[in-house]
């Protein structure tokens, strides 16, 4: 359908800044959209997914902050741009989650709004990272928005959360199937990670993507 991802070439800082070892992290602040967000002068990954699909515990794990990005029960907490500082010289950015049905139909449309502002609009924005529980069933609403995400041609990647819950056989079966759903639309299989914030399963293939990804900031 289209190459996965495309980036950005805005460097304003070596490339021997961007070393893959998380030492500093930090919580920036949230944005009620794009134009409102930090100067674009780093490489970002916009973390999305349905509500309640694990987004925070993963900036946790990844971070190795047990609080840094706080985590609930309640789907539909987070509801701006969340930017958090990685090493002084990229970002993660945690976006409210698609499909959660108990707000108003008002405050639904404010959050798609910004959501695709941001996706949009970012100059600086290297990848989403879509997030799909590995627990459940391939989701309606995840092939729409990945399927809307290639129609605007926005770069992306897939992370399997959850996947301690399940046992292996489960695990690749529950996967194959999404697989499966996603080939009906697309000639081919986006990249995807299998992780876990419980054993931290991903962890080091993630730092290899983000690693990898950021040296193309300065191509």
């Amino acid at each position: 359908m289209l190459q996965f991802l495309k980036f950005a070439r805005l460097g304003v800082f070596s490339q021997k800044d961007l070393d893959m070892k998380v030492n500093y992290a930090e919580y920036i602040g949230s944005f009620p959209k794009e134009s409102k967000c930090p100067k674009a002068n780093k490489p970002e990954y916009a973390f999305i997914g349905r509500s309640n699909v694990g987004k925070s515990s993963l900036i946790n794990m990844l971070t190795m902050r047990q609080a840094l990005a706080r985590v609930s029960k309640t789907p539909g907490k987070t509801q701006s741009l969340n930017f958090y500082l990685i090493n002084n010289s990229w970002y993660i950015v945690d976006l409210p989650g698609y499909g959660y049905a108990k707000i108003s139909k008002k405050k639904r449309g404010e959050w798609e709004k910004m959501i695709e502002g941001y996706l949009l609009h970012r100059q600086t924005l290297m990848s989403a990272i879509v997030l799909i529980d590995a627990n459940i069933e391939p989701q309606l609403i995840d092939i729409e928005f990945i399927n809307w995400m290639g129609k605007m041609q926005i770069p992306f990647v897939l992370v399997f959360t959850k996947a301690d819950r399940l046992k292996k056989n489960s695990l690749n079966s529950n996967i194959q199937r999404f697989k499966n759903e996603m080939l009906k639309y697309w000639n081919e299989m986006p990249p995807y990670f299998v992780s876990s914030s419980n054993d931290d399963t991903g962890r080091e293939e993630l730092y290899e993507f983000f690693e990898q990804t950021n040296k193309l900031f300065f191509e």
